[in-house]
């Protein structure tokens, strides 16, 4: 988007998945906090919030639902932050935007006042804007954080993980470091 990258990773959304969501959230330089315009913020919101706040994120709000009759936007956001406080964010991290979307009708806006929206451009430019660049440098050797492992009977054995520099290409020969 715009010359920009952007990758998108969801977490299992509860503590059964402790270990799994922080890995996931090591790997990522922010996170998108999807609350529910109706329903607010649930268990697993509290607790995935909680450790992306740990790791130093600062999340972006986004507000879905508001396109539907009786939501409480202005009400999810003040519960939210509430959360924020609760869970000892930051001044900076408290600071959080807010983008307003219909995940189902497939838009998002900055302000009520432009319910509906057109697309999801708004909360594209909102990344852009408050998620840092990558700090990494391309050109120094590879360093690569594995979090994950999975098994492909196609592809065989996969690591997910963060490249923090260099590059990686298809078959290149990679050592492991302890």
């Amino acid at each position: 988007y715009k010359g920009t990258k952007i990758n998108i990773v969801d977490t299992p959304g509860h503590a059964d998945f402790g270990g799994e969501v922080e890995r996931v959230l090591s790997m990522a330089d922010s996170a998108l906090i999807l609350v529910d315009a109706f329903e607010g913020p649930m268990p697993q919101t509290r607790f995935v919030l909680g450790k992306s706040l740990q790791i130093g994120h600062k999340p972006i709000l986004v507000v879905n639902k508001v396109d539907r009759d009786g939501c409480s936007p202005n009400k999810v956001i003040d519960m939210i932050f509430d959360l924020f406080h609760d869970l000892g964010a930051t001044d900076e991290q408290m600071d959080f935007p807010i983008v307003y979307a219909s995940a189902k009708q497939g838009w998002a806006v900055h302000n009520l006042k432009d319910v509906p929206g057109k697309d999801v451009t708004p909360l594209l430019d909102t990344v852009l804007a408050h998620v840092p660049p990558v700090k990494g440098d391309a050109t120094k050797p590879l360093q690569f954080q594995s979090v994950s492992l999975d098994y492909n009977d196609y592809v065989g054995r996969i690591s997910i993980g963060k490249i923090y520099q260099g590059t990686i290409r298809r078959g290149q020969e990679v050592s492991l470091v302890r």
